[in-house]
């Protein structure tokens, strides 16, 4: 079981936009969709339940008081080792034909880290996919957009891979603010667990992973609460008063 997020001293950053769309849905008639797209993190990687399976639980317990009709589902369209530019190309069949109301796409780790055998996308080429993977989305008008940046974890924070990994993760930061969309900052959340909550690297990734690249469970656990935190936030979030989003 997860603690409660308030016994860590070190929460996400909050999200700039309203979740518009999820609001509306849950106000509504209540059946609410929301489609999780990535690789390994979403997936799931070495025996530990993925955060959308636990997004699914704790989102039902976040909303069950003020929405008591609501019916929510979280859809995994993970698929470990992929890039933005694969996840683009599966947007129609993975996102689009299911309708959902909150896609969260988890993306930018495997620009930056790839095993030796195989040749990840160029930086340009993940970012490319990520500002046209936004766009699509934005442009169906009835869909909030939540990107989910890169993990804090040894495997990306080398002498030959930190360089990439910060740039990618202000990529995404850029892509999101010009967009208009919600970032869920995991790098800097778990940056901050290591650096000021004193959470070790043995606790955070996986110790089954050789590669000291995947979340632990404890990590995806505490992750999914503070991202259900954030989403609660976003739907409860007070509209500006030119009814746009907030800046």
């Amino acid at each position: 079981m997860a603690l409660d997020p308030s016994q860590i001293p070190v929460q996400a950053t909050p999200f700039r936009q309203r979740l518009t769309n999820l609001f509306n849905r849950l106000s509504g008639d209540g059946r609410v969709k929301v489609v999780a797209i990535g690789s390994s993190t979403t997936a799931g990687e070495g025996g530990i339940t993925p955060y959308p399976q636990r997004l699914l639980a704790d989102l039902r317990i976040q909303f069950r008081s003020q929405f008591p009709k609501a019916t929510i589902d979280v859809i995994n369209r993970g698929i470990g080792g992929q890039e933005a530019p694969e996840e683009f190309k599966r947007f129609q069949r993975d996102v689009f034909d299911l309708n959902p109301d909150l896609v969260i796409w988890q993306v930018g780790t495997n620009s930056v880290w790839q095993p030796a055998d195989q040749t990840p996308p160029s930086f340009g080429d993940t970012t490319k996919a990520i500002r046209k993977g936004v766009d699509e989305l934005l442009a169906a008008k009835r869909i909030d957009v939540i990107l989910m940046d890169l993990q804090y974890v040894p495997a990306l924070l080398t002498r030959a891979k930190i360089g990439k990994t910060i740039a990618m993760v202000e990529a995404i930061s850029d892509i999101a603010h010009k967009k208009r969309v919600n970032v869920f900052r995991r790098f800097e959340l778990m940056k901050g667990w290591h650096d000021i909550a004193g959470i070790s690297f043995d606790r955070m990734v996986d110790p089954g992973d050789d590669t000291r690249l995947h979340a632990s469970d404890w990590t995806t656990d505490q992750m999914t609460w503070q991202l259900t935190a954030a989403i609660n936030a976003a739907v409860n979030k007070a509209p500006s008063s030119t009814g746009r989003r907030s800046r």
